[in-house]
């Protein structure tokens, strides 16, 4: 049995399927946060590296870089 089987098992005995719900909601929650959160993160890395390639070019292109 997971974690998660017994939780359901130890919510469903009680006959409180009200937690329950709530409980998986704010687990679908969080874990859409975390991704979200994460591909945010991968973003902004994506962009600092154009923003850096970016000022590199006209760095070279300026004469400053030779």
């Amino acid at each position: 049995m997971t974690a998660l089987d017994t939780i359901v098992g130890a919510v469903v005995a009680k006959g409180d399927l009200a937690h329950l719900a709530l409980f998986l909601w704010a687990s679908a929650a969080s874990s859409l946060a975390l991704l979200v959160l994460r591909d945010l993160s991968a973003s902004n890395k994506r962009f600092d590296d154009f923003v850096r390639e970016l000022a590199r070019f006209n760095r070279r292109h300026s004469g400053e870089d030779r």
